[in-house]
């Protein structure tokens, strides 16, 4: 599996990464032993990048991914969590599906881009974890906290990198212009992108990506399924969390059909397609089990016929100025 750096931080990133979303129960349950199976077929592929969050299933993402990593050699993998949330104990009984997760709501979220809510997410997610450090972390979902973000957090983040405490530094979101900004008016190391450089949609090419170029830094690519549609695109397939709409389900139809005209499933140029950009360092999947984690290896080793990147743009569903990457990733 290929390995690059995230900007100049000296941390490098597997190519292919692991999402830990889907292991802390997103949209449905997940038994332990098929977590713990999800991540040890991840690591027999040769994936060495994780990526977690307290927000995933109320820290059992978390929980999980330590107790399943916690026996591999530290220095053998890089680890990355997120702040933004601070999760308060809650005794009310009930379950977090309004938030997307199969799982007893034993905690609520509350937002937090304080210095002091930066340090107590990080070290609260330490002691889910089990472990002494992580390598990345990312300030998690600031759209409505955007100038705390800027004000408070970024800069704790950037003391605990001088401090050593952690060796790199970022943001996450589903949005790029605060993304944008961070590259451009701060000095994180990448920032995670998710669902807004697909197949399907590129506005991470209006400015994410030329200036993460220019500036040396690196993306991290997530939702390169757009939820799901582009996996399956099928009647009742989702996009964004939501049913798509039929505009864009007949869109993504007609690109599986040039896809598997040219010998590919269409999940596997959707898995190829981010690293066209030279800014992309690695691409999250998600996986709850360890056959799709199996597919997710396989899909992103297969030949790669160009044929199909000149089929989608002959057919209009590919702009001619995007980017596509050329023979196997490196």
């Amino acid at each position: 599996m290929p390995s690059r750096a995230l900007g100049r931080s000296g941390v490098s990133v597997t190519a292919l990464g692991f999402g830990a979303a889907a292991v802390g129960g997103l949209y449905e349950d997940v038994g332990e032993e098929e977590a713990a199976a999800a991540v040890d077929a991840a690591w027999e592929a040769g994936v060495r990048y994780f990526d977690t969050a307290p927000h995933y299933g109320l820290g059992l993402s978390e929980r999980r991914l330590g107790e399943a990593l916690g026996a591999r050699p530290r220095d053998a993998f890089t680890l990355s969590t997120k702040v933004g949330r601070i999760l308060v104990p809650h005794e009310g009984g009930g379950d977090d599906l309004a938030h997307g997760f199969a799982v007893p709501a034993t905690h609520r979220r509350r937002w937090d881009f304080s210095a002091d809510g930066v340090r107590r997410s990080l070290e609260d997610s330490l002691t889910r974890l089990g472990l002494d450090h992580v390598d990345l972390v990312l300030l998690h979902d600031p759209d409505d906290h955007e100038e705390q973000a800027f004000r408070e957090a970024y800069p704790a983040l950037e003391e605990l990198r001088s401090q050593g405490v952690v060796r790199a530094i970022g943001a996450g979101m589903n949005r790029t212009r605060m993304l944008t900004r961070f590259l451009t008016d701060t000095d994180v190391d990448a920032v995670l992108c998710a669902g807004r450089y697909t197949l399907l949609e590129q506005g991470a090419l209006d400015g994410l990506l030329p200036s993460a170029a220019a500036a040396g830094k690196s993306v991290i690519v997530g939702g390169v399924f757009n939820s799901g549609l582009l996996a399956d695109p099928s009647p009742g397939a989702t996009y964004d969390y939501a049913a798509a709409p039929p505009d864009l389900l007949h869109r993504a139809v007609r690109m599986r059909d040039v896809a598997e005209s040219g010998g590919v499933p269409l999940r596997a140029a959707a898995l190829r397609f981010p690293f066209g950009h030279p800014a992309v360092a690695s691409v999250l999947v998600g996986a709850r089990s360890a056959a799709q984690v199996r597919d997710a290896a396989e899909q992103f080793h297969r030949p790669f016929p160009d044929a199909v990147w000149e089929g989608l743009r002959a057919r209009g569903l590919l702009p001619g100025e995007v980017p596509v990457p050329a023979g196997a990733v490196s």
